[in-house]
């Protein structure tokens, strides 16, 4: 190849990518275009997007705010209207209460004068009888005196209370002393003179009774108190034991046995008090007697003959028979070891 043709291949070469180069540039700014025109639109519509939540958020949020605005008026409205009903039932309450009272009132004062007039003719019909009878009508009314103490004992200290209060209304009077003179503020001494003997009297027989009654239920309460010790006496327990503030536990036998103990109080006092001891002594003393009785049935055995004579024989003794000497003598030796020691025992 001539130099000529190398640099005419060289000239189009260059020229070829000089060509290549502008395409791509061309190429490359087309794509950035096209790019930044998508991008823009991208956030053209990101923003339509974004104002339209904002204005949906503005929305949403002016809602809430009226809800709230409305929900705190109606509750500031049942607020009021449950406000005004406890009102209305508290004023209701109060009127039914102050009614109720003056009707109970009402009732106390009629049952104060009723019970007034009734002692009033009660006290006439006793003077008029005499007083021997009358001490014979106290004392057959201690049952009437118990019934009365229940119910007054039944009462609340609000109730009590109360009726002393419309009784003290009944009984004291308001003094009227205006324009009196002297004959009549006399009259009016001896007249409360008189109200405050008839209070003492009543006071009197008020205490008597309280006395009694008081009497009345502390025999009660002893009578009670022995029955119980007869009824645990025969249960076989302490005779405290029913009479405490709670019943008694259940004894058992032993801790390890579950077997109700059957024995009297006696024989635990008895055994506690050092009975074991004596069924020790009592256990002894059988045995002692067992083994005196077989000592005392044993067959005695009289000794040989030594020399002719029996040991152990006193002057002036008779001699024994034949027959007699004939059985010890043939006697075996072991018997007559045997009867040795218990002779040595007896000397021990």
């Amino acid at each position: 190849m001539s130099d000529e043709e190398f640099c005419e291949e060289e000239s189009v070469s260059n020229t070829s990518k000089k060509g290549d180069g502008n395409f791509r540039k061309a190429r490359g700014e087309a794509k950035k275009g096209e790019l930044d025109e998508q991008l823009k639109e991208y956030i053209n519509e990101w923003r339509k997007q974004r104002a339209k939540e904002e204005e949906e958020l503005k929305r949403l949020k002016e809602k809430q705010a009226k809800r709230k605005e409305i929900r705190a008026e109606q509750e500031k409205k049942l607020a009021q209207q449950k406000k005004e009903e406890e009102e209305r039932l508290r004023k209701e309450e109060a009127e039914k209460k102050a009614k109720e009272a003056e009707e109970k009132r009402k009732r106390l004062e009629e049952a104060e004068k009723k019970r007034q007039e009734m002692m009033k003719a009660q006290k006439e019909k006793q003077t008029a009888a005499g007083p021997g009878k009358g001490g014979a009508k106290k004392a057959d009314s201690g049952m009437g005196n118990v019934q009365d103490a229940r119910r007054e004992m039944t009462k609340t200290k609000e109730q009590l209370e109360e009726e002393k209060k419309i009784s003290l209304s009944i009984r004291i009077k308001p003094l009227e002393l205006d324009g009196m003179d002297s004959d009549g503020l006399k009259a009016k001494a001896s007249e409360l003179w008189e109200v405050i003997v008839k209070l003492e009297t009543e006071k009197y027989d008020l205490e008597e009774r309280q006395k009694r009654q008081d009497y009345d239920l502390k025999e009660l309460k002893e009578r009670q108190r022995q029955q119980n010790k007869q009824k645990a006496i025969k249960l076989g327990l302490d005779p405290e034991a029913l009479t405490g503030k709670y019943p008694p536990k259940i004894r058992m036998y032993s801790k390890y046995e579950r077997r109700t103990d059957t024995r009297t109080y006696d024989d635990r006092r008895k055994l506690y008090e050092g009975g074991w001891d004596v069924l020790c002594a009592e256990l002894l003393e059988k045995t002692w007697k067992e083994k005196m009785d077989d000592w005392t049935k044993r067959p005695k055995t009289k000794l040989p003959k030594w020399f002719g004579e029996r040991p152990g024989k006193k002057a002036g003794e008779p001699e024994s028979p034949d027959d007699e000497d004939e059985g010890p003598a043939e006697a075996p030796a072991g018997a007559e070891e045997e009867e040795e020691e218990e002779e040595e025992e007896e000397e021990e």
